[in-house]
């Protein structure tokens, strides 16, 4: 009796994201070896860096981190000197993040090796092609938001201002 062939997965969407998805990390981490730095501790020092301030869970929703890892996260970065963690004032159970001199000093030496990880990851797409394909993923991600374990939160404009 013959085995069923598995599925072809080389056609399936969730696939060839989470394939990206791997692509993408192990470029991100070979370029930004010398600054050690992941992804995630990148995406939550940028968050940092537009709110400085912000209380931890709000940088965590703009990241799109769940809020324990973002603890963790904010806890290993302070740790290293790239990030001040103060308890707010009004309520000693929220912690407001900014950056230190470390931390934007380490994000302007790493911003050319991250603009290098996009470049690389989408090179083998035409100029077109690659709007196209940011576009799509844009729309996919927002269209999905909410069912991620991690939603995307961006603070509101009232809030801001």
């Amino acid at each position: 009796m013959n085995k069923p062939v598995p599925p072809d997965l080389h056609d399936k969407p969730a696939y060839l994201i989470r394939r990206c998805h791997q692509i993408a990390l192990a470029l991100f981490l070979e370029r930004c070896a010398e600054f050690d730095l992941t992804p995630v501790q990148y995406a939550l020092l940028k968050a940092a860096e537009a709110e400085p301030g912000a209380d931890q869970i709000t940088l965590a929703g703009m990241a799109a981190l769940d809020r324990s890892n973002a603890a963790r996260l904010a806890l290993a970065l302070e740790t290293r000197g790239l990030l001040r963690r103060a308890p707010d004032p009004n309520d000693r159970r929220v912690r407001r993040l900014s950056l230190t001199a470390e931390g934007q000093a380490l994000l302007r030496r790493a911003q050319p090796a991250v603009e290098r990880v996009q470049e690389d990851l989408l090179a083998p797409l035409k100029p077109a092609e690659r709007r196209t394909f940011v576009a799509a993923l844009e729309k996919i991600a927002d269209a999905h938001n909410e069912s991620s374990r991690a939603p995307l939160r961006l603070p509101d404009a009232d809030e801001a201002a």
